[in-house]
């Protein structure tokens, strides 16, 4: 699950108490992520806040491709399996999700979706190699200034969630289990799926 314990508290009036029951609300059971999170609830609630700013300007359509661009190139199926989970409520069949996964240049795309999901990617994989022109390609599809900054800020704070995880251990939820084999396989690009059965769920 993780390379290091959960703390528990038994204040229920303590920050990590609090957070273990928003998670709880939220999801229905405690995620593998929050827990990793136990020690510096702080920090996660940091994190809930820079996200909130940064997705507070851009569609969440946008948003969830940007992410789940950065997470293939960082190889974090935790982040993999949550926002494709996302992508699949109203936006996109089990097989365009997959197709998009395995392949975005020839996926259900737009020319404008597919310019947005390869510079997220250069951001996370080298954003030293990021030039004007890849900017200026980005303008060409008619997006401001105000959106590529979205897109760059999206995709360097996915840097910092996936790589906390995943240096920590932290397993993708049981849950995951429950999605279309052939996509949840797609998904997996890096830490394989908890396989534990420790998962509380609220009653």
């Amino acid at each position: 699950m993780a390379y290091i314990n959960t703390r528990t508290d038994s204040d229920p009036d303590s920050a990590t108490s609090r957070m273990f029951d928003r998670a709880m609300g939220g999801y229905g059971y405690l995620p593998n992520m929050v827990k990793a999170f136990s020690h510096r609830p702080e920090v996660m609630e940091a994190w809930n806040a820079l996200l909130g700013s940064i997705k507070s300007g851009m569609d969440m359509r946008r948003y969830e491709l940007v992410t789940m661009a950065a997470a293939r190139e960082l190889r974090s199926s935790y982040c993999m399996l949550a926002h494709g989970s996302v992508l699949l409520h109203g936006h996109f069949t089990a097989p365009e999700l997959q197709a998009i996964v395995e392949d975005a240049d020839n996926a259900p795309l737009d020319a404008k979706d597919r310019a947005i999901m390869r510079f997220a990617a250069k951001v996370v994989r080298d954003a030293t190699s990021v030039t004007g022109q890849d900017v200026e390609a980005l303008r060409a599809h008619h997006l401001s200034d105000a959106e590529i900054f979205d897109i760059v800020a999206a995709a360097a704070a996915r840097c910092f969630f996936s790589k906390t995880l995943d240096g920590l251990g932290v397993e993708p939820d049981g849950a995951y289990h429950e999605l279309e084999p052939k996509l949840k396989q797609a998904l997996v690009v890096g830490r394989a799926i908890d396989t534990g059965h420790d998962m509380v769920r609220r009653g």
